[in-house]
């Protein structure tokens, strides 16, 4: 097994392997170099299905995606195969999979079958290296905060088809909107990442809507810096995984009207862990000694919180 890093911030490229006979060494080798690079890309993968999905299942429970095209005889399967009669699906936007669930994925497994002549590249950003670009006083303040996250684009969709608006009805029944910390620690690495994206984050919590917007599209924005991207060309055969814990992706609808199949899995992963425990956010109201606002001390020594006009 070779492994050669592509890209200065991510990526790896691994040879020398079949993903569908590995040795447990080889896995654990994949699964470390995984955690190290949050992206590996495999060239030549002349693998079957079962054997995709059998390497996807070593990582842990396969999940059934509630939103996308899976397979009638392997729901684990999602078939991705665009054309000009099926455009491309909502993946021109930066995000993670599927973090309106309470335990997101931990890996995406994607396969491509058959390529455009031109387009159709995949594009990655480190969210890891987006948070240790921000200033200490930034992190300082998101340290702890939480933020809401919803169906994005798939619920828009669906509350435009009158023919499945049932079935978002369902999926809201069945996956509860999750507050996820706005700061992830990664389990195996303790590096830190920015876990929210404009796909499927709705607001950060305990603040005004006015500021929520604000600061998420400023942190929006880190995967917009080409210094933490990385961008894949794919092959027939090429395997691409990606860290979801740690990392956004971006799928440009760039090769229409050529077709594009892709064949994907998705591992199930944990709850997402804060960099410290969430804490309640303490308002402001006169005559309530508060923290998390501009404090003094009084003549005895004890922490007052500071009255405004506007505090009512």
């Amino acid at each position: 097994m070779n492994i050669r890093p592509i890209g200065s911030i991510l990526g790896a490229e691994i040879s020398g392997v079949c993903l569908g006979q590995l040795s447990d060494d080889a896995f654990s080798t994949i699964r470390d170099a995984l955690a190290t690079h949050e992206v590996l890309v495999f060239r030549e993968q002349r693998i079957s299905v079962e054997e995709q999905i059998a390497f996807g299942a070593r990582f842990g429970q396969l999940t059934v995606s509630p939103f996308s095209p899976n397979a009638d005889d392997q729901p684990e399967l999602i078939v991705l195969d665009n054309h000009p009669g099926n455009p491309s699906p909502l993946t021109d936007i930066w995000h993670s999979d599927e973090t309106f669930r309470e335990e997101p994925p931990l890996t995406t497994i994607l396969r491509a079958r058959i390529v455009p002549e031109f387009g159709g590249d995949t594009m990655f950003a480190s969210m890891s290296a987006a948070y240790e670009g921000l200033s200490d006083r930034m992190k300082a303040y998101l340290s702890g905060l939480t933020a809401l996250h919803g169906f994005g684009r798939f619920g828009e969709m669906l509350r435009q088809d009158d023919a499945r608006r049932h079935l978002l009805h369902r999926v809201e029944n069945t996956l509860p909107m999750p507050h996820h910390p706005i700061v992830r620690v990664h389990p195996e690495t303790g590096r830190k990442s920015l876990f929210v994206n404009p796909h499927f984050t709705l607001k950060i919590d305990d603040v005004p809507e006015t500021e929520s917007r604000a600061l998420l599209d400023f942190l929006f924005s880190r995967a917009l810096t080409p210094e933490y991207q990385l961008r894949v060309s794919w092959a027939p055969d090429t395997v691409v995984m990606w860290d979801n814990r740690s990392v956004q992706h971006y799928a440009p609808n760039d090769y229409q009207p050529h077709r594009r199949r892709m064949e994907r899995i998705t591992v199930k992963g944990d709850k997402p862990v804060g960099d410290q425990p969430e804490r309640p956010f303490e308002r402001v109201t006169r005559g309530i000694r508060a923290r998390n606002v501009g404090t003094s001390l009084g003549d005895d020594g004890a922490e007052a919180a500071a009255i405004r006009q506007f505090d009512r």
